[in-house]
């Protein structure tokens, strides 16, 4: 059974891994439109990822008998200027999700909730793969720089990239 502070972290974090898929869609759509499908194709395959991680939590606290709630979300930005803008948001917002992991993690110490603090491991090795794929991807568009050519190649070749 999850403590009420276990479940409210919980919840919260279901509601930041929601907003992550909003995000990555919007960022999808974004690309889409600027003529870059590959780009796209890995933001609409990240954005995915991030909803099957809200669903992972929500199944989860229902089956430690909590009440998941799905939460209503503000919209996320339309228009994101480059490349570089999307792909160091992206950054950004991975490395402010592995610190609310850690945050929740925190919780489950003090509660005492070595079950739930089990269960976020698979979320702290997550984040490690999501930053450090945010800066390859980074180091990456800085090689590019305002190459067309170049960006036409990382276009092409990021749909290849495991999210």
């Amino acid at each position: 059974m999850l403590t009420s502070k276990v479940e409210k972290t919980l919840n919260a974090q279901l509601e930041l891994e929601a907003s992550s898929s909003q995000t990555y869609l919007a960022m999808a759509s974004w690309a889409e439109t600027q003529g870059l499908g590959g780009i796209a194709e890995f933001l609409f395959m990240h954005s995915d990822e991030e909803r099957e991680h809200m669903l992972k939590l929500l199944k989860y606290i229902n089956e430690r008998g909590g009440h998941a709630i799905v939460p209503q979300l503000d919209a996320p930005a339309v228009e994101y200027g480059s490349i570089q803008t999307v792909f160091q948001t992206l950054l950004d917002h991975e490395v402010m999700v592995s610190q609310a992991i850690n945050d929740c993690v925190a919780v489950c110490i003090d509660e005492s909730d070595y079950t739930t603090q089990n269960f976020l491991q698979w979320y702290v090795a997550e984040q490690l793969e999501e930053e450090a794929l945010a800066r390859t991807i980074m180091d990456k568009l800085k090689l590019i720089g305002g190459d067309k050519g170049g960006l036409y190649l990382f276009d092409r070749d990021i749909a290849t990239l495991t999210v």
